[in-house]
């Protein structure tokens, strides 16, 4: 069967030609008298009209549409076990802060136990009373005291 690019092709070249022979196409020849070749050879408007006429009659086979695969069903997959695998080392991370604050929390609290042992409130010793008080010369010279200079501002 010919391609509808060869037909065009025969038609291109017939209308060119000045020869009396003529090919439908379909393996049939045909002969034209000159007059009829003049007749034929009419102008650009007639293989216009040709050519639109056979396309009208070329039939397009059915074409079947192929399967097709989307990959958001495993990019979904894929993003689930990140957001899981995500939430697991966030849950982790805060699992081991909250014992860690545990630990340090009952290091405190044994540390103040351990002070508050150590710590036994002794009563101050009592001051001699028996003995006077007699408080002695200072060795240091004495203060001169200055005038504060004080300036007005005049404004």
């Amino acid at each position: 069967m010919d391609s509808p690019n060869s037909k065009n092709a025969q038609k291109f070249v017939k209308s060119r030609s000045q020869s009396p022979v003529s090919s439908t196409g379909k393996g049939v020849v045909r002969h034209i008298s000159p007059l009829q070749a003049l007749r034929n050879n009419s102008g650009p408007r007639d293989e216009l009209k040709e050519r639109q006429v056979d396309k009208n009659k070329v039939t397009k086979e059915n074409t079947t549409p192929q399967d097709f695969k989307l990959h958001t069903k495993e990019r979904a997959v894929k993003r689930a076990l990140f957001n899981y695998s995500v939430a697991t080392k966030i849950y982790i991370e805060e699992r081991q802060k909250r014992q860690l604050e545990k630990l340090q929390k009952m290091i405190e609290e044994e540390e103040v136990k351990l002070l508050r042992k150590e710590m036994i409130p002794r009563a101050q010793l009592m001051p001699y009373f028996d003995r006077p008080f007699f408080p002695q010369r200072s060795t240091r010279p004495l203060t001169i005291p200055k005038e504060p200079r004080l300036k007005l501002v005049s404004g």
